[in-house]
């Protein structure tokens, strides 16, 4: 081989390389999750967020890129007053993320400035927020409605703030109020005596609905019982009305009359004749006594003629 076709060889492979060099840096590949800014001696030549391959001038285009998703940014705690100048710790985080990579670029440039930034923002916002909050009204918030609206004011406030830089704020939300070291205790004693005092309330006010329970049960009660006795004193004189009645019905002569108090005296005599004792004393007018004389004189063929007529 001569020597220049070795210097042609040569040559040859050299531009071979620098093509694949020159068309090596030509291009570059965007992922599905983040932006690309094309650089171009330092100035913001396009951006895209397209996925796939991509042309820039090689050697002299530069390629930076940015998150396209949403990300969390834990909120390191902070101090802030309430409006009855009471210290109180918030933890707290917020999700954002990159809306124009230009001039998020621009404004900030990385993500740590943004985070940075970020907690600045998010921190004048709970200041501004909580210095119209009492402490007890903050302790004492049950209603997650009402806490949601604490959080949608202070999301609000940043993400109108964040958007000069290019940033979406999509959330703020606060982990946890604590309260400083120093009157922590002071503040538990006065929860617990609040909430002592209210199941006080409680006790006593069910303890009121109670007795008016009770004192209408017994009026309702009472009333009740009155009604049935009127009502059987009422069905009780009826029956006897009725009783009177059928008495009457049945009695209504002389001779009935008379057989029916024959039969009540009978009755009267067996009643008395109980026990060991056999021996009765009859008046002489006594029907009973003629009856049992004249039965006896029969029996006998004799009389008495005592003041008064003994049989046994």
């Amino acid at each position: 081989m001569t020597k220049g076709k070795k210097i042609s060889l040569v040559l040859l492979a050299v531009v071979a390389v620098a093509a694949v060099v020159v068309l090596c840096n030509s291009f570059y590949t965007v992922a599905e999750n983040e932006y690309a800014c094309v650089f171009r001696f330092s100035r913001i030549e396009s951006v895209t967020d397209e996925a796939g391959l991509h042309f820039k001038i090689p050697f002299v285009d530069e390629v930076r890129r940015f998150p396209d998703t949403v990300l969390l940014y834990d909120i390191p705690p902070s101090d802030v007053l309430t409006s009855d100048q009471k210290s109180m710790t918030v933890d707290s985080y917020l999700t954002w993320k990159i809306s124009e990579p230009q001039t998020f670029y621009q404004t900030l440039g990385t993500i740590s400035s943004a985070e940075t930034r970020l907690n600045a923002l998010t921190y004048n916002a709970l200041k501004n927020l909580m210095g119209t909050l009492a402490q007890d009204d903050i302790i004492n918030r049950e209603d997650a409605s009402e806490r949601n609206d604490i959080y949608a004011g202070i999301t609000d406030e940043v993400a109108e703030n964040a958007k000069v830089y290019g940033i979406d704020v999509i959330d703020v939300k606060i982990k946890r109020f604590d309260l400083p070291g120093d009157n922590e205790q002071a503040v538990y004693d006065r929860m617990i005596s609040d909430r002592e005092r209210i199941a006080a309330e409680y006790t006593a006010n069910g303890e009121y609905q109670a007795s008016l329970i009770r004192n209408d049960v017994d009026k309702q009660v009472n009333i009740i019982i009155s009604n049935a006795e009127a009502e059987a004193a009422a069905i009780e004189a009826e029956g006897e009305a009725e009783y009177m009645r059928l008495l009457a019905e049945a009695y209504d002569s002389d001779d009935k009359k008379d057989f029916y108090e024959f039969v009540r005296a009978l009755d009267a005599l067996k009643a008395s004749l109980n026990g060991n004792e056999k021996t009765i004393i009859l008046g002489r007018d006594s029907e009973l006594g003629r009856l049992l004389l004249g039965s006896l004189l029969r029996d006998e063929g004799g009389s008495t003629g005592s003041t008064g007529n003994t049989a046994e």
